[in-house]
């Protein structure tokens, strides 16, 4: 932990990540030894990166409704990635954004950013709560637009294109939860168009069970990259069912993307820290709302018209996050195949 705890001090300065999630108790980086399942299919040993930098950029807070109707100019603030580079040299390497979910950077994400510096493959862990002053969103989702993210990405892609070390053709956004609805909806081309670096994409995106229940305004004109999701049947945080149906819609289009899902598998279904599952009883869940985009930027519950807030009848609390074994071993395994495939580490 003495890693984030400089990490931290840093922060301060606006220069940071965050030391944790708040829905982890476990220490983020676990000593045990991988489970049995893990053990049946092998994976690259861990990655100690050669070299770890940080990087602080610019980006600015929007609301939701700011964000659709194109606004350039919003609260701005100063944000920073941890970048981890797998190997000494001057080539070029690829590289992999991770957008963290309502709890910030947690156990998991940094699990990922291991098994990717592992494959050769660089890392950038962006915190998009601490200098905004959030701890984190899960009992008050209203801290933070859920568009905002986007436009972080964005400006951590920015970042990494200009890095002598990185190959700006070979960079993928990888998000979870909250953080896997900003990789997913990162793809749009129309937000792209808004406020993306010109000239310049992500490679591929790789999305953990994302909410899917909000239909944007020409949402399936999607950038021309492969999209992957992985998600779990028994998620009752945010449930699959809207994912499907958006996948489907995108294939109609004949969009490269791909829905993995995971039979029993719930929320954070690769959080080792949650072996034991845990019920978050007064963590707010969308799980019942159907939201669409209306005019001028207004997101709108669809049975009720009216605008959404995180107040509206639709929201319901409770919802359990749990590991399963299984469903990791499998995304692991299919992550790893599909970085290889796409980014050529």
């Amino acid at each position: 932990m003495k890693r984030f705890g400089i990490l931290l001090i840093a922060a301060m300065l606006g220069l940071v990540l965050a030391c944790g999630s708040q829905e982890a108790k476990a220490p983020a980086k676990p000593a045990a030894p991988p489970e049995k399942a893990e053990k049946a299919a092998p994976q690259a040993p861990l990655a100690q990166a050669a070299r770890m930098e940080i990087h602080s950029f610019q980006s600015m807070t929007l609301t939701d409704q700011e964000f659709l109707t194109g606004r350039q100019e919003g609260k701005p603030v100063t944000l920073a990635g941890e970048l981890r580079l797998p190997r000494p040299g001057t080539d070029r390497l690829p590289a992999v954004v991770l957008l963290h979910g309502s709890g910030g950077v947690g156990g998991y994400v940094l699990d990922w950013e291991q098994d990717l510096n592992a494959m050769g493959v660089a890392t950038f862990v962006l915190d998009s709560f601490t200098t905004r002053g959030i701890v984190n969103t899960i009992y008050d989702q209203s801290q933070l637009g859920l568009l905002a993210m986007i436009i972080d990405a964005y400006r951590a892609l920015d970042v990494l294109a200009r890095h002598p070390r990185i190959d700006p053709t070979r960079i993928a956004l990888m998000g979870f939860s909250r953080g896997g609805q900003a990789a997913l909806y990162a793809s749009l081309k129309r937000f792209q168009r808004l406020y993306g670096p010109a000239g310049q994409e992500f490679a591929a995106y790789i999305v953990f069970y994302p909410p899917c229940n909000t239909a944007f305004r020409d949402d399936e004109n999607v950038a021309d990259k492969p999209i992957r999701i992985f998600h779990g049947s028994a998620d009752n945080y945010v449930p699959v069912a809207p994912c499907r149906a958006y996948v489907e819609r995108l294939k109609a289009k004949g969009k490269n993307v791909q829905l993995n899902e995971y039979a029993g598998a719930g929320h954070v279904f690769d959080g080792r820290e949650f072996k034991t599952p845990l019920k978050l009883e007064r963590a707010q869940t969308p799980r019942r709302c159907e939201l669409a985009e209306a005019e001028n930027g207004v997101i709108v519950n669809v049975k009720t018209k009216q605008p959404f807030t995180w107040a509206d009848p639709c929201v319901e609390y409770g919802p359990t996050v749990a590991y399963n074994e299984k469903a990791t071993t499998e995304a692991r395994r299919a992550v790893k195949d599909f970085v290889t495939a796409t980014l050529k580490p």
